[in-house]
Parts: structure tokens; sequence; C-alpha cells
């Protein structure tokens, strides 16, 4: 009789604990607000309804397995609370609708201090949204896009609005409109994201005073456009095989007071595109196998390059749109290692030449006038064009450097160009595609 009795109360506490366990599944909503500021959401191996708003401060923490599906109306998480921590999760299925006055995303914070790390972003409009959002981390999160040259469809991976000191880390984003979209957002920190097969791989309006460091930037159109903004850094970043007939690993435009260096600039249509830009320094980066090292318009001054190895492109530097005497090429007497393409002399051993090097060449004009003759650039008849206009001193000065450096001071490429494949490989083997865009020869339309 006993034990009848202690079987039938086991029964009537299951049956009492099961709705719970079924509404945590069925309205994970309901289940947040249910709970108190401070509480720990711990989420099973199953997928989740949404959409949901997260308005107080709380810890959701997912499984293995655990899937948050929006209902393909709006942004399937809305952040509304400071001091919010999401870790591993899924979360899929958002608005796609481009037409809406809300942008949405997967993700979208509005609030300060909050952590977003460990999620899987699939099938949503933007991947993460900072909405005038301050002092979030974002870190080791994975957004994947449409890719296929559906580039009009989608949006960004991480799309940062208004937002200030946010530090974003660890994240690899590919096939999505622009991998990380920074607009009006000021000091933020960006460290070891890996952005692959996007339009631009970093796209960056009116924002001031952030730092870039130790990002790679691969198989996009454009490594990084960095326009209007000013005061920033860019170090030890990789901008490899960014490659189509206006493509790039970095742009500045109408940028200012930026400091780039220990950046490596490998495999480019451009390494370094340079249009409207004034006091930039470029320090110890490696521009190595590009279709051209640098392009830089008239319209930049001021701009200085200096201990940077500048080798092995098929055209080191190019001038266009006038003359562009207010750039420097070396600073405190020390300038650029051109490679072997520049044999220099080193009487005193001190590394750096005897005697200047001046680049001439009459392409130039065509690149101003043709577009289509970056597609020619190794052909054998602008090789001719070339040699013709040399003879007839039709000619032009590219740059001089007046202090280069000597070979000896140039790191290898064989081990960039070891990892450069290995990334290559590691990206094809996952069958994506490259993705095009077109935009204006002097950088204008972008």
């Amino acid at each position: 009789m006993k034990k009848t009795a202690l079987l039938s109360f086991i029964f009537s506490l299951f049956l009492l604990m099961s709705p719970e366990k079924k509404l945590a599944a069925e309205n994970l909503q309901a289940t947040i607000d249910s709970l108190k500021d401070g509480a720990v959401l711990q989420l099973e191996n199953k997928t989740y309804q949404g959409n949901i708003v997260i308005n107080k401060a709380m810890t959701i923490i997912g499984s293995p397995k655990t899937v948050i599906k929006g209902d393909g109306t709006g942004n399937v998480i809305s952040i509304k609370a400071p001091h919010v921590k999401l870790s591993h999760l899924t979360v899929t299925h958002g608005s796609m609708n481009r037409n809406s006055a809300e942008e949405y995303a997967a993700i979208k914070i509005y609030t300060n201090s909050n952590v977003v790390e460990h999620i899987n972003i699939r099938d949503s409009f933007h991947g993460i949204y900072l909405s005038q959002a301050h002092d979030n981390t974002i870190r080791a999160n994975h957004i994947k896009g449409m890719g296929k040259g559906k580039i009009a469809e989608q949006g960004n991976g991480i799309h940062v609005y208004y937002a200030n000191d946010n530090l974003l880390e660890k994240n690899t984003i590919e096939g999505t409109r622009d991998g990380m979209f920074f607009e009006y957002a000021n000091n933020n920190h960006s460290y070891e994201n890996n952005i692959s097969q996007t339009r631009y791989g970093l796209h960056y309006m009116y924002s001031d005073e952030n730092i870039f460091m130790k990002n790679t930037f691969t198989m996009n159109t454009g490594g990084a456009a960095i326009m209007n903004s000013n005061h920033l850094k860019l170090e030890d970043n990789q901008f490899i095989v960014n490659y189509g007939n206006q493509s790039f690993g970095l742009l500045l435009l109408q940028a200012n007071d930026n400091f780039i260096a220990n950046n490596t600039f490998y495999m480019n249509q451009r390494g370094l595109y340079i249009d409207q830009a004034t006091r930039n320094e470029f320090r110890h980066n490696k521009i190595v196998q590009n279709q051209i090292g640098i392009e830089l318009w008239a319209s930049s001054n001021d701009q200085v390059f200096t201990l940077n190895q500048i080798s092995e492109n098929t055209i080191p530097a190019v001038t266009l749109g006038g003359n562009s005497e207010n750039n420097s090429w070396s600073k405190d007497g020390k300038g650029n290692d051109w490679g072997s393409a520049f044999p220099i002399t080193d009487l005193n051993q001190d590394r750096i030449g005897d005697f200047s090097i001046t680049y001439r060449s009459s392409l130039y004009q065509l690149m101003e006038d043709q577009e289509l003759s970056y597609l020619f650039l190794k052909s054998p008849a602008l090789k001719i064009y070339e040699k013709m206009n040399a003879a007839l001193t039709n000619e032009a000065i590219m740059f001089n450097d007046p202090h280069p450096l000597t070979a000896s001071n140039r790191t290898h490429t064989k081990a960039i160009f070891l990892i450069v494949s290995l990334l290559i490989v590691g990206i094809l083997i996952k069958g994506r595609h490259l993705l095009c865009i077109t935009f204006g020869r002097n950088g204008r339309k972008i």
C-alpha cells in the first residue's frame, strides 16, 4: 500500500513538472519573462521558437544543438536590457525584408555592456546589429550568409551603427554583403576576425579612433574600404587574394591621419588604393605579388611610405590623376625595399641604397582612360607599349624613393605563400565562389 502511494506521488510530480518543460520548449519568451534579473537560463538540445525580446539582465546558455528559430518577420533576438549574455546557440530565420523601416538581424542589440559569443548565425538579413549600443563584446561567432552572388539580397555580418567602445574579436564571417560595417562608430576594437567571400570584408564610414589588429580578409571583392574616417590604426592584418577587375586589399577614400603598419597585402588586384586621402603613414607593410602594389591618386597628399617591402608586383606603384609630389617615399632617411626589380648599391653596408630610385611609366594614361587596361597588365602588348613610350620619353614619374632599402631587409615570401595556399585550400574545400562588383575607376562611386 505504501509502495502504491509512493508511485502515485512520483507520477503526480511528473505531471506537474512536464508542462514547465514543454513551456520552455514551446514558449521561450514566456520563460524569459518569468525569470528575475540576473537569472541564468540553460537551454536544451532542441529548437526553440522565436522571436524573443530580452528586457532584463540575464544569461542564456545553449547546448551543442540548441537552435532559436525566428518566425521570419523581424529580429530573432532583440536585446533591450544591459548586461545580457548569450552563448553557444544557433540563431536562424530572421526577416529578410529589405523594405522595412527597421533593418532586421539575427541578434539586434540596443543596449550597453552585453556579451554575445559562440553563436552560429544563418538565414538572416544582418547577422549581429549594434544600434547605438556601447561597451559590448562580440566574440567567437560564426556568421554565414547566402553567398553565391546574392549580395544585394542580404545584409552585413556585423553591423555597427552609432555604437562606440565595442570589442569584436575572433569572429568568422563568410558570404554576407559586407563582413563588418561601421557607420558613425568610434573607439571600437576589432581583433583576429576572419572574413571571406563578401563584397567588402570591412566597410567603414564616418568613424574615427578605431583599432583593427590581426584580422584576415581573404577572397573578398575588396578587403577593407575605409571612407571618410580618421585616426585609425590598422596593424598586423592580412589582405590576401581580394581579386577582381576593380578589387583591392585596402581602399582609403577621404580618410586622413591613419596609421597602417605591419600588414600583408598579397595577391590582390591592388594592394593599396588611395584617393582623396591625407597624412596617412604606411610602415613595415609587405605589399607583395599584387597586380598593382600601390595605386595613388593625385588628390591624395602627405602620405608617408617607409620601411615597407614592395616587391614582385606587376606594377610596383602608379600615380593617377596628375602630379603627386606632395607624398613622401621615405622618412628619417629610410625608404622602402622595392625588390630585385630595382637593383641598388650599398657601399657602406648601412642597408640603405647609395642612390635614389625613380620609377617612370606611361601606363597611367591607359589606366585613367581605359578601365579594361587593368585586365591586361601582364600582357606582352603593354610591355611593348611601355618600351615605345620610354623611347619617346613619353613617361611620368610614378615615385621617387631617395633612401631605398637593400634586399637584406626583406622578409622572404615563401612562408607567406604557404600560409596563403592553406587559407585558399580551406575556403575552396567549402565550395564557395568569388563575388564581384564594379565601382568607378577613381574610387568615388562605391
